[in-house]
């Protein structure tokens, strides 16, 4: 068993797939987020530095952090954008928060994203530097992590090692939405 557990790790690292794992990373469940500030590049107060949180409040909010875009990535916010969309009537909101050293080239990153995506729902956002706001506690080997919550206490929390998030791993994190819509 364990050889062809193996094996098939080895031929599918060898055939160049990708397998994002969950890691441990950011607040727990009914833990509260606190104010943190980004710059806005997309959303309705570009050019901006402002909390996010703070604006949105008590209101059910998903929250996602990464330190690169792919494709994946660009899939799972497009999905997020939809479901913030279809759910305005109970106030669901929703940011992106790109970790990184280099707010230039993430500030063209994000541009094409929101042009390429068409996104007009979430706000695509920068912080400067990679750890991220400190008491997100978001880990050094997770490449994405999003949060989920309502009246301020954290409802979902995914974390993935690679920004290549699979289907169903999207499919996971938008599937929570619903436990911060109720």
């Amino acid at each position: 068993m364990n050889r062809f557990f193996v094996l098939a790790i080895a031929t599918l690292a060898t055939a160049g797939i990708v397998i994002a794992a969950e890691v441990k990373s950011g607040l727990e469940t009914g833990e509260a987020p606190t104010a943190f500030n980004v710059k806005d590049i997309t959303g309705p107060n570009k050019g901006k530095s402002l909390c996010y949180r703070c604006q949105y409040g008590a209101k059910p909010v998903t929250a996602i952090f990464t330190r690169e875009v792919t494709p994946e990535l660009a899939a799972l916010v497009k999905e997020v954008d939809t479901a913030v969309g279809v759910n305005k009537d109970k106030n669901h909101r929703a940011f992106l928060v790109l970790l990184t050293d280099d707010a230039d080239a993430g500030a063209k990153q994000l541009e094409k994203l929101a042009a390429d995506q068409k996104i007009t729902n979430v706000p695509l956002t920068i912080f400067d530097g990679t750890a991220g706001p400190a008491p997100y506690k978001i880990a050094k080997d997770a490449a994405v992590t999003v949060l989920q919550w309502n009246k301020m206490r954290v409802q979902s929390n995914h974390a993935f090692d690679s920004a290549k998030l699979t289907d169903e791993q999207v499919k996971a994190v938008t599937s929570d939405t619903a436990k911060i819509l109720n």
